[in-house]
Protein backbone atom coordinates (compact mmCIF):
# COMPACT_ATOMS: atom_id res chain seq x y z
CA UNK A 1 0.00 0.00 0.00
CA UNK A 2 2.77 2.19 0.70
CA UNK A 3 4.20 2.11 -2.27
CA UNK A 4 1.31 3.44 -4.48
CA UNK A 5 1.46 6.71 -6.33
CA UNK A 6 -2.20 7.23 -6.60
CA UNK A 7 -3.80 10.39 -6.80
CA UNK A 8 -7.14 11.17 -4.25
CA UNK A 9 -9.77 9.54 -3.73
CA UNK A 10 -8.57 6.55 -4.17
CA UNK A 11 -5.76 6.55 -1.40
CA UNK A 12 -7.94 8.17 0.83
CA UNK A 13 -10.60 5.19 0.57
CA UNK A 14 -9.52 2.34 2.59
CA UNK A 15 -12.33 0.59 2.02
CA UNK A 16 -14.44 0.36 -1.28
CA UNK A 17 -17.09 2.85 -1.46
CA UNK A 18 -20.04 2.66 -4.54
CA UNK A 19 -18.31 5.27 -6.72
CA UNK A 20 -15.63 2.63 -7.19
CA UNK A 21 -18.12 1.09 -9.35
CA UNK A 22 -19.61 4.21 -10.94
CA UNK A 23 -17.56 3.96 -14.58
CA UNK A 24 -15.88 7.09 -13.51
CA UNK A 25 -12.49 9.08 -11.84
CA UNK A 26 -12.96 6.65 -8.73
CA UNK A 27 -13.08 3.41 -11.03
CA UNK A 28 -10.48 4.78 -13.20
CA UNK A 29 -8.05 4.78 -10.15
CA UNK A 30 -9.08 1.46 -8.89
CA UNK A 31 -8.24 -0.17 -12.02
CA UNK A 32 -5.30 1.60 -12.90
CA UNK A 33 -3.67 1.28 -9.37
CA UNK A 34 -5.38 -2.14 -8.22
CA UNK A 35 -6.19 -4.40 -10.95
CA UNK A 36 -4.11 -3.63 -13.68
CA UNK A 37 -0.56 -3.63 -11.91
CA UNK A 38 -2.04 -7.17 -10.55
CA UNK A 39 -3.15 -8.79 -13.55
CA UNK A 40 -0.63 -6.84 -15.94
CA UNK A 41 -0.37 -7.83 -20.19
CA UNK A 42 -0.52 -5.84 -22.92
CA UNK A 43 -3.71 -6.31 -24.19
CA UNK A 44 -5.28 -5.61 -20.99
CA UNK A 45 -3.26 -1.89 -20.69
CA UNK A 46 -5.80 -1.50 -23.74
CA UNK A 47 -8.72 -1.24 -21.37
CA UNK A 48 -11.54 -1.17 -24.46
CA UNK A 49 -15.10 -2.44 -23.86
CA UNK A 50 -14.08 -5.34 -25.34
CA UNK A 51 -10.22 -6.98 -25.96
CA UNK A 52 -9.10 -7.44 -29.50
CA UNK A 53 -7.64 -10.55 -29.64
CA UNK A 54 -5.90 -12.65 -32.56
CA UNK A 55 -6.09 -16.62 -31.42
CA UNK A 56 -5.67 -19.47 -34.55
CA UNK A 57 -5.34 -16.50 -36.99
CA UNK A 58 -8.56 -15.26 -36.08
CA UNK A 59 -9.18 -11.88 -34.86
CA UNK A 60 -11.84 -11.97 -31.58
CA UNK A 61 -13.39 -9.86 -29.72
CA UNK A 62 -13.64 -10.91 -25.96
CA UNK A 63 -15.78 -9.21 -23.38
CA UNK A 64 -17.26 -9.87 -20.19
CA UNK A 65 -19.77 -7.95 -17.52
CA UNK A 66 -21.38 -8.28 -14.33
CA UNK A 67 -25.13 -6.75 -13.65
CA UNK A 68 -26.50 -5.79 -10.36
CA UNK A 69 -29.15 -3.68 -11.52
CA UNK A 70 -32.09 -2.57 -8.96
CA UNK A 71 -34.72 -3.20 -9.23
CA UNK A 72 -34.49 -6.48 -11.46
CA UNK A 73 -37.17 -4.74 -13.85
CA UNK A 74 -37.69 -1.69 -14.77
CA UNK A 75 -39.94 0.04 -17.42
CA UNK A 76 -38.41 -0.74 -21.14
CA UNK A 77 -36.42 -3.85 -19.76
CA UNK A 78 -34.63 -6.27 -17.14
CA UNK A 79 -31.30 -7.21 -15.78
CA UNK A 80 -31.94 -10.32 -17.96
CA UNK A 81 -32.08 -7.88 -21.31
CA UNK A 82 -29.45 -6.12 -19.86
CA UNK A 83 -27.31 -9.05 -19.24
CA UNK A 84 -27.15 -9.93 -23.28
CA UNK A 85 -27.29 -6.45 -24.79
CA UNK A 86 -24.77 -5.16 -22.77
CA UNK A 87 -21.72 -7.51 -23.67
CA UNK A 88 -23.42 -7.63 -27.51
CA UNK A 89 -22.37 -3.92 -27.60
CA UNK A 90 -19.21 -4.43 -25.60
CA UNK A 91 -18.15 -6.75 -28.76
CA UNK A 92 -19.86 -4.06 -31.33
CA UNK A 93 -17.72 -1.35 -30.19
CA UNK A 94 -14.63 -3.51 -31.35
CA UNK A 95 -17.05 -3.90 -34.46
CA UNK A 96 -17.50 -7.83 -33.87
CA UNK A 97 -20.57 -9.08 -34.23
CA UNK A 98 -21.03 -11.16 -31.13
CA UNK A 99 -21.07 -15.34 -31.89
CA UNK A 100 -21.53 -17.27 -28.18
CA UNK A 101 -21.84 -15.63 -24.75
CA UNK A 102 -21.28 -17.19 -21.13
CA UNK A 103 -24.33 -16.34 -18.28
CA UNK A 104 -23.45 -16.99 -14.40
CA UNK A 105 -26.38 -16.60 -12.18
CA UNK A 106 -25.63 -16.04 -8.53
CA UNK A 107 -28.94 -16.20 -6.53
CA UNK A 108 -29.94 -15.17 -3.21
CA UNK A 109 -31.49 -17.82 -0.91
CA UNK A 110 -34.93 -17.01 -0.98
CA UNK A 111 -36.05 -15.24 -4.36
CA UNK A 112 -39.31 -16.76 -5.81
CA UNK A 113 -38.30 -19.04 -8.45
CA UNK A 114 -40.95 -17.10 -10.54
CA UNK A 115 -38.65 -14.22 -10.79
CA UNK A 116 -35.60 -16.48 -11.77
CA UNK A 117 -37.95 -17.97 -14.58
CA UNK A 118 -38.63 -14.63 -15.30
CA UNK A 119 -35.12 -13.02 -15.74
CA UNK A 120 -34.28 -16.67 -17.69
CA UNK A 121 -36.61 -15.86 -20.17
CA UNK A 122 -35.45 -12.33 -20.93
CA UNK A 123 -31.70 -13.55 -21.39
CA UNK A 124 -33.42 -16.51 -24.13
CA UNK A 125 -35.43 -13.53 -25.29
CA UNK A 126 -32.63 -10.87 -25.56
CA UNK A 127 -30.23 -13.82 -26.93
CA UNK A 128 -32.20 -14.48 -29.76
CA UNK A 129 -33.01 -10.95 -30.79
CA UNK A 130 -29.36 -10.21 -30.53
CA UNK A 131 -28.71 -13.22 -32.77
CA UNK A 132 -26.01 -14.60 -30.55
CA UNK A 133 -26.08 -18.04 -28.70
CA UNK A 134 -25.99 -18.51 -24.98
CA UNK A 135 -23.37 -21.43 -24.70
CA UNK A 136 -22.17 -22.05 -21.41
CA UNK A 137 -23.00 -21.06 -17.87
CA UNK A 138 -22.60 -21.24 -14.10
CA UNK A 139 -24.90 -21.05 -11.10
CA UNK A 140 -24.10 -20.34 -7.59
CA UNK A 141 -26.36 -19.67 -4.08
CA UNK A 142 -25.69 -17.20 -1.38
CA UNK A 143 -27.11 -17.00 1.99
CA UNK A 144 -30.37 -15.12 2.27
CA UNK A 145 -29.48 -11.20 3.19
CA UNK A 146 -26.00 -11.55 1.74
CA UNK A 147 -27.31 -11.22 -2.27
CA UNK A 148 -29.89 -8.82 -3.52
CA UNK A 149 -32.25 -11.24 -5.76
CA UNK A 150 -30.24 -12.10 -8.54
CA UNK A 151 -26.65 -10.64 -10.29
CA UNK A 152 -25.27 -12.07 -13.70
CA UNK A 153 -22.22 -11.95 -15.26
CA UNK A 154 -22.20 -12.55 -19.36
CA UNK A 155 -19.08 -13.21 -21.24
CA UNK A 156 -18.69 -13.18 -25.04
CA UNK A 157 -16.55 -13.34 -28.17
CA UNK A 158 -17.06 -12.70 -31.76
CA UNK A 159 -15.07 -12.26 -34.75
CA UNK A 160 -13.66 -8.84 -35.94
CA UNK A 161 -13.64 -8.45 -39.60
CA UNK A 162 -10.35 -7.74 -41.82
CA UNK A 163 -9.76 -3.99 -42.17
CA UNK A 164 -11.23 -3.12 -39.06
CA UNK A 165 -9.30 -1.25 -36.31
CA UNK A 166 -11.98 0.63 -33.67
CA UNK A 167 -9.64 2.25 -30.30
CA UNK A 168 -9.05 5.80 -28.99
CA UNK A 169 -5.77 6.42 -30.11
CA UNK A 170 -6.66 6.40 -33.96
CA UNK A 171 -8.73 9.35 -33.44
CA UNK A 172 -7.18 12.30 -35.04
CA UNK A 173 -8.29 16.21 -34.67
CA UNK A 174 -11.16 16.71 -36.73
CA UNK A 175 -12.70 13.61 -36.59
CA UNK A 176 -16.65 14.30 -36.31
CA UNK A 177 -18.61 13.19 -33.05
CA UNK A 178 -21.48 11.21 -34.12
CA UNK A 179 -23.85 9.69 -31.47
CA UNK A 180 -26.64 6.82 -32.08
CA UNK A 181 -29.88 8.79 -30.78
CA UNK A 182 -31.18 10.34 -27.41
CA UNK A 183 -29.30 9.96 -23.97
CA UNK A 184 -29.71 9.39 -20.73
CA UNK A 185 -33.21 7.29 -20.75
CA UNK A 186 -31.71 4.23 -18.54
CA UNK A 187 -30.66 5.73 -15.69
CA UNK A 188 -33.86 8.08 -15.31
CA UNK A 189 -36.01 4.97 -16.51
CA UNK A 190 -34.53 2.71 -13.39
CA UNK A 191 -34.43 5.61 -11.37
CA UNK A 192 -37.82 6.31 -11.66
CA UNK A 193 -38.90 2.82 -10.72
CA UNK A 194 -36.55 2.53 -7.96
CA UNK A 195 -37.31 5.42 -6.11
CA UNK A 196 -41.25 5.42 -7.07
CA UNK A 197 -40.92 9.00 -9.29
CA UNK A 198 -43.26 9.93 -11.78
CA UNK A 199 -42.71 12.84 -14.56
CA UNK A 200 -45.60 12.65 -16.34
CA UNK A 201 -44.71 10.52 -18.80
CA UNK A 202 -43.06 6.86 -18.33
CA UNK A 203 -39.35 6.95 -19.79
CA UNK A 204 -38.37 3.60 -20.99
CA UNK A 205 -35.00 2.05 -21.15
CA UNK A 206 -32.96 2.39 -24.49
CA UNK A 207 -31.64 -1.48 -23.93
CA UNK A 208 -30.97 -2.79 -27.06
CA UNK A 209 -28.25 -4.96 -29.26
CA UNK A 210 -26.09 -2.52 -31.03
CA UNK A 211 -24.34 -5.06 -33.57
CA UNK A 212 -26.40 -4.49 -36.49
CA UNK A 213 -26.53 -0.50 -36.65
CA UNK A 214 -22.29 -1.20 -35.98
CA UNK A 215 -22.81 -3.34 -39.05
CA UNK A 216 -24.55 -0.96 -41.15
CA UNK A 217 -21.71 1.74 -40.19
CA UNK A 218 -19.21 -0.60 -40.96
CA UNK A 219 -20.73 -1.10 -44.06
CA UNK A 220 -20.32 2.95 -45.69
CA UNK A 221 -16.36 2.31 -44.41
CA UNK A 222 -14.24 -0.13 -41.79
CA UNK A 223 -12.21 3.42 -41.43
CA UNK A 224 -13.74 3.93 -38.20
CA UNK A 225 -12.15 5.21 -35.58
CA UNK A 226 -13.02 4.66 -32.74
CA UNK A 227 -17.24 3.51 -31.12
CA UNK A 228 -18.10 3.51 -27.39
CA UNK A 229 -21.36 2.55 -25.90
CA UNK A 230 -21.65 5.11 -22.98
CA UNK A 231 -23.05 3.02 -19.90
CA UNK A 232 -21.90 4.40 -16.80
CA UNK A 233 -21.30 8.06 -16.53
CA UNK A 234 -22.68 8.68 -19.75
CA UNK A 235 -21.61 9.98 -22.76
CA UNK A 236 -19.65 12.41 -20.88
CA UNK A 237 -17.28 9.51 -19.20
CA UNK A 238 -17.08 7.57 -22.81
CA UNK A 239 -16.07 11.09 -24.41
CA UNK A 240 -13.18 11.88 -21.66
CA UNK A 241 -11.97 8.41 -21.86
CA UNK A 242 -11.57 8.72 -25.31
CA UNK A 243 -10.11 12.32 -25.74
CA UNK A 244 -7.21 11.11 -22.69
CA UNK A 245 -6.44 8.09 -24.84
CA UNK A 246 -5.89 10.18 -27.99
CA UNK A 247 -4.55 12.93 -26.77
CA UNK A 248 -7.43 14.97 -28.42
CA UNK A 249 -9.83 17.79 -27.38
CA UNK A 250 -13.19 17.33 -27.97
CA UNK A 251 -15.68 19.98 -28.38
CA UNK A 252 -19.50 19.48 -28.61
CA UNK A 253 -22.13 21.25 -28.93
CA UNK A 254 -24.39 21.34 -26.30
CA UNK A 255 -27.23 22.13 -28.28
CA UNK A 256 -27.26 19.06 -30.86
CA UNK A 257 -27.23 16.37 -28.04
CA UNK A 258 -30.28 15.03 -28.05
CA UNK A 259 -32.31 14.14 -24.40
CA UNK A 260 -35.69 13.11 -24.75
CA UNK A 261 -37.74 15.78 -22.95
CA UNK A 262 -39.18 13.62 -20.67
CA UNK A 263 -35.37 13.55 -19.65
CA UNK A 264 -34.26 16.70 -19.33
CA UNK A 265 -37.34 17.09 -17.29
CA UNK A 266 -36.71 14.65 -15.00
CA UNK A 267 -33.15 16.01 -14.72
CA UNK A 268 -33.99 19.35 -14.35
CA UNK A 269 -36.11 18.42 -11.11
CA UNK A 270 -33.76 15.88 -9.81
CA UNK A 271 -30.63 18.01 -10.42
CA UNK A 272 -28.66 15.77 -13.01
CA UNK A 273 -27.02 16.54 -16.02
CA UNK A 274 -28.19 14.20 -18.93
CA UNK A 275 -24.60 13.63 -20.35
CA UNK A 276 -23.48 11.74 -17.02
CA UNK A 277 -26.67 9.57 -17.29
CA UNK A 278 -26.38 5.97 -18.45
CA UNK A 279 -27.61 4.68 -21.35
CA UNK A 280 -27.73 0.75 -22.30
CA UNK A 281 -28.78 0.96 -26.39
CA UNK A 282 -26.77 3.77 -27.57
CA UNK A 283 -23.48 4.55 -28.85
CA UNK A 284 -20.77 7.30 -30.21
CA UNK A 285 -18.47 7.48 -32.70
CA UNK A 286 -15.34 9.25 -33.93
CA UNK A 287 -15.67 9.71 -37.59
CA UNK A 288 -12.73 10.80 -40.54
CA UNK A 289 -14.65 13.94 -41.80
CA UNK A 290 -14.53 12.57 -45.32
CA UNK A 291 -16.94 10.01 -44.02
CA UNK A 292 -19.52 11.15 -41.36
CA UNK A 293 -22.22 12.55 -43.85
CA UNK A 294 -22.24 8.66 -45.31
CA UNK A 295 -22.22 7.12 -42.07
CA UNK A 296 -24.96 9.32 -40.30
CA UNK A 297 -27.18 8.42 -43.02
CA UNK A 298 -26.69 4.79 -42.93
CA UNK A 299 -27.23 4.97 -39.14
CA UNK A 300 -30.26 6.90 -39.26
CA UNK A 301 -31.19 4.44 -41.90
CA UNK A 302 -31.65 1.80 -39.31
CA UNK A 303 -34.23 1.47 -36.75
CA UNK A 304 -31.36 1.99 -34.01
CA UNK A 305 -29.88 5.32 -35.04
CA UNK A 306 -32.97 6.66 -36.33
CA UNK A 307 -32.28 10.28 -34.63
CA UNK A 308 -28.75 9.93 -34.50
CA UNK A 309 -27.26 13.46 -34.66
CA UNK A 310 -23.65 15.07 -35.14
CA UNK A 311 -22.92 16.92 -31.77
CA UNK A 312 -18.94 18.10 -32.38
CA UNK A 313 -15.24 17.20 -33.12
CA UNK A 314 -11.79 16.16 -32.46
CA UNK A 315 -9.27 19.35 -31.88
CA UNK A 316 -5.66 19.36 -31.18
CA UNK A 317 -6.63 22.50 -28.80
CA UNK A 318 -6.83 21.31 -24.84
CA UNK A 319 -5.84 17.84 -25.24
CA UNK A 320 -7.49 15.31 -22.86
CA UNK A 321 -10.20 17.58 -22.51
CA UNK A 322 -13.84 17.83 -23.22
CA UNK A 323 -15.62 20.88 -23.31
CA UNK A 324 -19.30 22.03 -24.46
CA UNK A 325 -20.36 25.52 -26.07
CA UNK A 326 -23.44 26.76 -24.57
CA UNK A 327 -27.04 27.89 -25.86
CA UNK A 328 -25.32 31.05 -24.16
CA UNK A 329 -22.52 31.25 -26.57
CA UNK A 330 -19.92 30.44 -23.32
CA UNK A 331 -18.25 26.90 -22.56
CA UNK A 332 -18.28 24.63 -20.04
CA UNK A 333 -15.44 21.95 -19.33
CA UNK A 334 -17.13 18.42 -19.27
CA UNK A 335 -15.27 16.35 -16.87
CA UNK A 336 -14.95 12.93 -16.20
CA UNK A 337 -17.60 12.32 -13.13
CA UNK A 338 -16.10 11.45 -9.85
CA UNK A 339 -18.24 8.13 -9.00
CA UNK A 340 -21.75 8.11 -10.14
CA UNK A 341 -25.00 10.06 -10.49
CA UNK A 342 -26.76 6.72 -9.66
CA UNK A 343 -25.71 3.52 -8.52
CA UNK A 344 -26.78 0.21 -9.46
CA UNK A 345 -27.79 1.18 -13.09
CA UNK A 346 -26.66 -2.16 -15.19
Amino acid sequence: MLSWSCPAPLRDQPRVVMGHGGGGAMSAELVEHVFAPAFGGEVLAQLGDAAAVTLGGARLAFSTDSYVVRPLFFPGGSIGDLAVNGTVNDLAMSGARAAYLSCAVILEEGVEMAVVARVAAAIGAAARAAGVEVATGDTKVVESGHGDGIYLNTAGIGLIPPGVDLRPQRVVPGDVVIVSGPVGAHGVAVLSMREGLEFGVEVESDTAPLGGLVEAMLAVTPDLHVLRDPTRGGLAASLNEIAAASRTGVVLEERSVPVPPPVANACAVLGLDPMYVANEGRLVAFVPRGHADAVLAAMRAHPLGADAALIGEAVAEHPGMVVARTGLGGTRVVDLPLGEQLPRIC
